[in-house]
């Protein structure tokens, strides 16, 4: 009898041993503050994926850009530090160029006119991350950034001589603002609450609920009521740490986070118009300004010919961005014109 007890001990230590050894943590990467509740989501939903793992999978979220920028969180991925990051498609651009194509600058009118591009669209742009190394769980919407300032913003004559900020990297943004002949400022989206207490930038183009996430609303006196860029955020995670999960974790941790990223789609929208109200309120003392309408018309000619120079030059495929196009003429055509301006 005491044989077999010692026999069943081992066996039982040799399989505790085994499941300890198969235990994976993936180190996830994020700019999203540790308060918000972008953050309490996301650990909700690491703690299903590590109660449904049996612990064998652990998610460990680095939240308010406590591992870098973008470009630092990317250098870490590849070493292996991390496994992954929460990213807006910026991020990712000089993996996957075409991510950019549902921000280029008033492309769309409307939320209603993104959504049905992205059901056409979405799938194609995920297999192009998984091509280039990355499992993602889909796409949220971030609603449209807006122009932020702390002069009134009317016209495109406002702009000029306005120090506007462009993103780290982000050529597309870069080019619109040479095309409209503005001069542009680079900086990380880290260090723009910073330019805008030193007054290093008068203009910023961000979403209302990422303005007052990120606390930029504190820094501005004036929103324009421009639809000037659609955004949205997902998460990548390295393949070659995905992979280290068995089968039946993996379908685990795709299904808990695939409904978060589905969550996030639709209520982002919702906090994105509470954000904007809230952005707006007597509390903050920031006005809204209507852009010039006719201007809208000329301002959004010069980029889309700014927009299609690019993709000649390879920065996206001309090839997606022309079916992008078409689908908006589509959903158009179908009596979905009103514009969200």
């Amino acid at each position: 009898m005491v044989n077999i007890m010692k026999k069943l001990l081992v066996l039982a230590s040799l399989i505790a041993f085994g499941s300890l050894a198969d235990a994976q943590t993936l180190r996830i990467a994020t700019v999203t503050p540790e308060n918000s509740q972008w953050m309490k989501d996301m650990r909700a939903s690491a703690k299903e994926i590590k109660e449904r793992t049996d612990g064998r999978v652990k998610i460990k979220y680095y939240g308010g850009g406590a591992m870098g920028n973008d470009k630092q969180v990317l250098a870490k991925i590849r070493l292996g530090s991390l496994a992954g990051g929460a990213f807006t498609p910026l991020a990712l651009a000089s993996r996957y160029p075409d991510l950019n194509l549902y921000g280029l600058p008033l492309v769309f009118n409307s939320e209603e006119e993104a959504a049905y591009v992205r059901a056409q669209l979405d799938e194609r742009l995920e297999q192009g991350l998984e091509d280039k190394g990355f499992v993602n769980f889909g796409f949220a919407a971030g609603g449209f950034a807006v122009l932020m300032s702390n002069t009134p913003i009317t016209s495109l004559e406002d702009m000029k001589g306005k120090r506007v900020w462009v993103p780290e990297g982000d050529p597309i943004s870069y080019a619109s603002m040479e095309a409209l002949s503005l001069a542009p400022v680079t900086l990380p989206v880290t260090d723009v609450l910073t330019g805008l207490q030193t007054g290093l930038i008068d203009v910023v183009a961000m979403s209302p609920i990422g303005a007052l996430v990120l606390q930029w609303h504190t820094k501005i006196k004036y929103v324009s009521e421009l639809p000037l860029a659609y955004t949205l955020g997902f998460m990548a995670v390295d393949q070659k740490a995905f992979k280290k999960l068995s089968d039946a974790d993996q379908a685990i941790v795709q299904e808990v986070m695939r409904a978060t990223y589905d969550n996030f789609n639709v209520q982002n929208l919702v906090d994105n118009r509470a954000a904007r109200d809230s952005l707006l309120s007597a509390k903050t003392g920031i006005k809204t300004i209507e852009f010039d309408r006719s201007e809208f018309e000329e301002v959004r000619e010069v980029l889309l010919a700014s927009n299609r120079e690019l993709a000649e030059k390879g920065e996206f495929s001309l090839e997606l961005y022309d079916e992008m196009l078409g689908h908006i003429e589509d959903y158009r055509s179908q009596g979905g014109q009103a514009a969200s301006r």
